[in-house]
């Protein structure tokens, strides 16, 4: 990587997980923010003792065959919930911020995490899991707060 493309990375980086904190969020993935690269940061203990990881062109490399289902939320979809299944452990082979190959095994939330933020990076939503009809639901419910938030910001 070019000088000035590891000063563009890290530069990215920083604002991503500024975002992610501020929202407050546990994990951001690249084309979130508007950006094409395969790049997701995730941050399990924003309030406690920060935990910071930057994934640089990760890839699952093994799951469990045993499912588990969490609540899901996410930054793109605000104050939208729902259970999702995904293989309760995974395994994610990556580049670190240095350019190090790394692997990062996780079950529970951080299997969670790990699988919503490569989600993104392949342009998938925690809703695309979900059954059409509660997709539909969340979907209609997410329009109509920002008719609510658009109707409200223009009685102003």
């Amino acid at each position: 990587m070019a000088a000035a493309d590891d000063a563009a990375v890290r530069d990215l980086v920083a604002r991503m997980f500024a975002t992610m904190y501020h929202a407050p969020g546990i994990g951001l993935a690249a084309p979130q923010v508007g950006v094409a690269l395969r790049l997701a940061v995730i941050d399990l203990a924003p309030d406690d003792k920060r935990t910071p990881h930057v994934l640089i062109n990760p890839e699952i490399v093994a799951v469990s065959k045993e499912l588990a289902t969490r609540e899901e939320g996410c930054l793109s979809l605000p104050n939208m919930y729902a259970d999702v299944t995904r293989p309760a452990q995974v395994k994610v082979r990556y580049l670190d911020i240095d350019g190090a190959r790394r692997e990062i095994q996780g079950d529970g939330l951080l299997a969670a995490c790990l699988q919503h933020e490569l989600d993104h990076l392949d342009g998938v939503l925690f809703v695309d899991h979900l059954s059409a009809l509660k997709r539909n639901m969340i979907l209609r419910k997410l329009a109509k707060d920002q008719k609510a938030k658009e109707q409200t910001a223009g009685d102003r």
